[in-house]
């Protein structure tokens, strides 16, 4: 119930934060010593709002003032309705609860509330009804999870769950440390671990992910691009400025990726990202994918990006990946102890 509780109050603290403007149209974006625009910080995109729009709005790309009103109503009834369901039960709500479940530990850190300025009804804007184009046909689908194996055939490209546990090569990229489930590129706001920070010279921009500690230096001057038979899990980068904006270019992915939810490897994805500050707290965030072999149109989303007061630490995954030591090591006991005749799934 507290955790319910703790929740609620959350979500109405940072929905009311989402329909506060932060931009200023006078606002003038500070500048670098070789007078670029200063993009530098650390910037969470941590979200409420879904990438896809429900099919209920159509082509709105945002909600009207009485939408936002009707959903910070349900969020306020939600909470009075969870207080009258403790009183009732005579449950003290800032009691910890009683029970052999310790619940998901995992929910203390979730970052699901939006901090932007705006309420959008989806991050999706292009196309225009804020979905995901229709996929080519025989494009690669694999769909993963945090539920049980989702049997398939390797490479797993998705970053969460696997096929099996013969191996660390039939578990999903994040649980193997190659990449984070929102390193990106592009960023996608997910469950926790959304922040991520820029750094900027005269000719080169580092972008630093939290999650996985990924680091992506792109180069800001004239450079020749790797050859077709180079091929990296971030992609190669380049980047230039268009007046303001910060515009990146990604390509040369290896491949052992999916291009964009549970779609496509990625080979032939070509990724534009740019980078807009709009106000002190705030840079928009502007992604392009373009895999012709995967979707049968360009998809475009918009993600705000809020500054954090923080660091980002580091992500020590590689340095510390029990897990996965720890998963195989159980997947052969229970192989052992079957072969032994014991029923692995009534034993204590």
């Amino acid at each position: 119930m507290k955790l319910k509780k703790l929740h609620l109050i959350y979500a109405l603290t940072a929905f009311s934060s989402l329909v506060t403007a932060q931009s200023n149209n006078d606002y003038e974006v500070p500048r670098t010593e070789w007078g670029q625009p200063d993009l530098q910080g650390v910037w969470n995109f941590s979200s409420d709002v879904p990438m896809q729009r429900p099919l209920s709005y159509g082509t709105q790309a945002f909600l009207s003032q009485e939408e936002i009103q009707e959903r910070r109503d349900a969020i306020m009834a939600q909470r009075t309705a969870a207080d009258e369901a403790a009183a009732r039960l005579n449950i003290d709500p800032d009691a910890p609860e009683e029970s052999s479940n310790p619940g998901g530990y995992n929910d203390f850190w979730f970052e699901t509330a939006g901090l932007g300025d705006v309420v959008r009804t989806s991050h999706i804007v292009y196309p225009e009804n804020g979905r995901q184009p229709d996929y080519v046909e025989g494009a690669n689908l694999q769909f993963g999870g945090l539920g049980p194996d989702v049997p398939g055939d390797r490479p797993v490209r998705y970053v969460v769950g696997g096929i099996d546990k013969g191996g660390p090569e039939d578990r999903g990229l994040s649980e193997r440390c190659i990449v984070g489930f929102n390193s990106g590129p592009p960023f996608v706001p997910s469950l926790y671990n959304n922040n991520m920070q820029i750094i900027q010279n005269k000719d080169t921009a580092v972008i630093l992910t939290e999650m996985i500690h990924d680091a992506r230096i792109v180069p800001m001057v004239d450079k020749p691009v790797l050859t077709d038979d180079i091929r990296l899990w971030s992609g190669d980068s380049r980047g230039y400025w268009d007046d303001e904006v910060l515009v990146v270019e990604t390509r040369n992915f290896n491949g052992f990726r999916q291009t964009f939810g549970a779609a496509g490897d990625n080979y032939n994805a070509v990724l534009t990202e740019k980078f807009t500050r709009v106000a002190y707290d705030q840079v928009d965030y502007e992604f392009t994918i373009d895999d012709p072999s995967t979707f049968t149109d360009k998809i475009t989303a918009v993600v705000p990006m809020i500054k954090m007061a923080g660091q980002v630490y580091e992500y020590a995954c590689h340095e510390g990946n029990y897990g996965m030591i720890n998963t195989l090591r159980g997947a052969r006991v229970e192989e052992r102890l079957a072969a032994e005749g014991v029923d692995v799934g009534e034993r204590d």
